[in-house]
């Protein structure tokens, strides 16, 4: 995967959050075609972008916490 594939992915999976569509790292792992460690890495690099990235267990989602 190239710099501005990774870089449109990320953004995309921020979009995700956003929206509240992001309920695990399998579902976004298959639908990248990517592994989970990929995705925690894009969600690693998204928190030091400074977003505070959260997973609800109750609503099992990822969201932006709101600070």
């Amino acid at each position: 995967m190239n710099y501005l594939t990774y870089t449109e992915k990320m953004n995309y999976l921020l979009e995700m959050i956003i929206n509240g569509r992001l309920y695990s790292l399998q579902q976004a792992s298959e639908k990248y075609n990517c592994s989970k460690s990929t995705i925690k890495r894009m969600l690693k690099t998204l928190r030091l972008q400074g977003y505070s990235i959260k997973y609800c267990k109750k609503t099992q989602k990822y969201f932006i916490k709101n600070e």
